[in-house]
């Protein structure tokens, strides 16, 4: 049995250590004129602070991930462009079933004007294929999102309150690789989406959220991270997860947050995660201070791609957390059942 780990103390609780960061409160740019990290923007923000205006060609990263969960089923889309590859994917899973559809179409050396523009939510996002168009549009209530595929299709309309907070944060391993990326969990969906022709209603307030990654960056060519992200209520109050390892080892930020009642507190210091590569679907735990939580798996989302000098291993599992995490003020917040997810992923690109 391989048993992960995250923290320095080689036992099951993490040693908090705390990393100094910085909250935006002004807009910057990501990166200076000569294309390197602007080292104003290092640092973290709950709104749309960091112009990521990325230059040059080879290692940029840029992607837009939404993920729709409700009691009955989780619906995935996806908009990558990394200059020299650009991926459109899809996916969807009955949680009664566990029956599970993916649809994937990628394209090498697509044209540079096909790159994601910069910010989310301000700027329509369009990818467009030969089986797959996927759209992410802008309104005046948040944004629309509409996937036409052969298998998988959606019109859903994600909802962004007034003073809406998420948290971005930007992570710096030297001036010229860097990620500029933002979190965004807990948003209210409505709409469709249809798998082999079925269709399913989600509507708005019946435990049905929406969850964006949005990124923007330069990264090393081989990378090895950990994503954890969950939306529901319990006892009355809304309930955000949002945590990150592996990647940020080494920079002064972290991708670690909790969202209580609406509110964003970041967490600047390391969280020890436990799981067993060898069964994905056993528990896991993760830890520190301020959070205490189990993982229940119910689906792998597993993926291998191994080629040349490419490769993407992938296990994302989705399932439920429970236990305890405490705000900034010491308060004590339950977390029962609420749904998530919790990755493993290592890349060379």
């Amino acid at each position: 049995m391989s048993r992960t780990h995250d923290s320095r103390t080689g036992n099951g609780r993490a040693q908090t250590v705390a990393k100094h960061e910085i909250e935006l409160l002004e807009p910057v740019d990501l990166c200076l004129p000569n294309g390197r990290l602007n080292p104003q923007a290092v640092g973290w923000s709950r709104s749309a602070m960091v112009r990521p205006n990325l230059r040059g060609w080879g290692r940029n990263k840029r992607f837009e991930y939404w993920c729709i969960a409700t009691p009955t089923q989780v619906f995935a889309l996806n908009i990558s462009h990394s200059d020299y590859r650009s991926t459109l994917a899809a996916f969807s899973l009955d949680l009664h079933t566990l029956t599970a559809v993916s649809e994937v179409e990628v394209r090498w050396l697509p044209p540079r004007k096909n790159a994601l523009p910069g910010v989310t939510g301000v700027i329509p996002m369009e990818g467009k294929g030969k089986r797959l168009t996927i759209r992410m549009t802008p309104t005046a209530t948040g944004t629309h999102l509409s996937l036409v595929g052969e298998r998988l299709s959606a019109e859903l309309d994600v909802f962004e309150p007034r003073d809406h907070e998420f948290m971005g944060v930007v992570v710096p391993w030297d001036d010229r690789r860097f990620q500029y990326t933002r979190k965004d969990n807990c948003l209210q969906v409505q709409g469709v989406i249809s798998v082999d022709g079925v269709q399913h209603a989600i509507e708005r307030g019946e435990g049905a959220y929406a969850t964006l990654d949005h990124g923007r960056g330069r990264w090393p060519y081989s990378i090895l991270w950990n994503w954890a992200s969950g939306s529901g209520t319990t006892d009355g109050h809304e309930i955000g997860l949002q945590f990150g390892a592996k990647w940020t080892d080494g920079t002064p930020s972290t991708e670690n947050a909790l969202r209580i009642d609406g509110r964003i507190e970041k967490i600047s210091s390391d969280i020890d995660w436990n799981y067993d590569t060898s069964d994905w679907l056993a528990p896991w735990t993760i830890t520190s201070d301020r959070v205490d939580l189990h993982f229940t798996p119910v689906y792998n989302r597993a993926s291998r791609y191994n080629r040349l000098i490419f490769l993407s291993r992938e296990d994302q599992v989705f399932g439920y957390f429970d236990g305890t995490v405490t705000s900034e003020s010491g308060r004590v917040y339950r977390v029962e059942r609420v749904f998530g997810w919790a990755e493993e992923v290592a890349r060379r690109w």
